[in-house]
């Protein structure tokens, strides 16, 4: 029976990827964790796993779920005062059911794949604007990958066109507390957490008083054997749908956008075939994900990758791992875009699997082989600057050069 590892060498690579360092690149690192041990535990007590096999267990398995209210206070003492944990514990994000089951159930029924589906025809309109506006040489973030979803997922709920671009800096300071929190992050996260609120409290509150077509007014009146969204947990639903509607997409592009570059082969495969785009896209999200690990607490005791391992414990699974791991993928460190049998852990699995998955590859699948047909010269125009974040990848400045 396999052991739960715990060694020097363990702790290091662990640390590596919680600084710069390892951050950068943590994929190396990925590869010697899952050589030492298919699950290992860091200084904090997690379990960590990193094959593909095991981390789908993880993501799937209801035994295993998010840590209950009651523990919040012991990761984040006086989390309740916190705007910016406030809004994060008691989300969808990180609830379990039979809460999460209501609010995935009342929600899912306004973000349909009719709703998504319907935007197509916009998101093409969108991505041929910002290609017209886009010449010479331009920060790819700013210019494109921030403006794309930030305009699809505001169009979506119902947010004013002008108001939107207030949200890139708001939500990536809010989202800074799915890394370490620390009261530094606080400082930030906390402000720009209620801003974001008070602004939904705005939306919601004129489309109460004048419905439209739009997903704010499909919260307002959504319904499901007689129970509605309260109005805490309305707002801390669009809160959590415009953020992540924006900030994953928005990383899945610019990390995207640096994989082909960095493999010219593969782009001039893309350019001269863009119908290959639904597999590439599959391809980019298993190459370097935008969401790198996520966590669960055990409900009772259980085996977690052939370990015995007991009731209460956190495990976290490196989903950019397992989506490099070489038993499910071979090559795992090759980019081929036309790699058949792909199935990315990046948008999670089982209940809590990403609802907005689909709008997501809906709009890479439109807007990368809509720029490297535009630009075929496209290329680096200055070094790229990375996010330094673990949980979610990303660039938060990239200099291209469109030629």
């Amino acid at each position: 029976m396999t052991a739960i590892v715990e060694s020097p060498e363990v702790s290091a690579l662990l640390d590596e990827l919680t600084r710069t360092v390892g951050r950068e690149d943590p994929y190396p690192r990925y590869h010697r964790l899952r050589e030492i041990s298919p699950i290992v535990r860091a200084d904090d007590g997690a379990l960590v796993v990193t094959r593909y096999a095991d981390c789908v267990a993880v993501t799937r398995d209801a035994r295993l779920g998010h840590m209950p209210p009651h523990m919040f206070d012991f990761v984040s003492p006086g989390w309740q005062d916190h705007p910016a944990l406030r809004q994060l514990f008691t989300s969808m994000l990180v609830s379990n059911p039979p809460d999460h089951t209501r609010l995935r159930r009342l929600v899912s029924s306004s973000f349909t794949a009719r709703r998504v589906q319907a935007l197509r025809p916009r998101i093409v309109e969108m991505v041929g604007q910002l290609l017209d506006r886009m010449t010479g040489e331009a920060d790819f973030v700013e210019a494109f990958a921030f403006p794309l979803p930030v305009n699809v997922i505001g169009e979506l709920l119902g947010v004013p066109e002008p108001d939107r671009a207030q949200f890139q800096g708001l939500v990536r300071d809010w989202t800074q507390v799915l890394d370490v929190i620390t009261p530094d992050v606080l400082k930030t996260a906390d402000p720009a957490a209620t801003t974001i609120r008070d602004y939904l409290a705005g939306l919601a509150a004129e489309r109460r008083k004048q419905p439209a077509d739009d997903l704010i007014s499909a919260l307002v009146a959504a319904e499901e054997e007689g129970e509605k969204l309260t109005e805490d947990e309305l707002l801390t639903m669009a809160a959590l749908l415009f953020a992540a509607g924006f900030e994953t997409t928005t990383n899945l592009l610019a990390n995207s956008v640096v994989a082909l570059l960095h493999n010219p082969e593969q782009l001039a495969l893309l350019r001269d075939d863009p119908g290959l785009a639904p597999g590439a896209v599959e391809e980019l999200l298993r190459y370097d994900t935008p969401v790198q690990l996520l966590s669960r607490v055990t409900w009772d005791d259980i085996e977690v990758a052939g370990v015995p391992v007991s009731g209460g414990e956190r495990v976290v699974a490196y989903l950019g791992a397992g989506n490099r791991d070489p038993e499910r993928f071979p090559e795992p460190d090759r980019l081929d875009l036309a790699r058949a049998d792909n199935g990315p852990l990046s948008f999670g699995g089982g209940i809590h699997y990403c609802l907005g998955a689909p709008l997501a590859r809906l709009e890479a699948q439109i807007a990368l082989p809509a720029l490297v047909g535009r630009f075929p010269k496209l290329d680096f125009a200055g070094t790229p600057e990375r996010r330094d974040s673990l949980a979610i990848r990303g660039y938060t400045r990239l200099p291209i050069r469109l030629g």
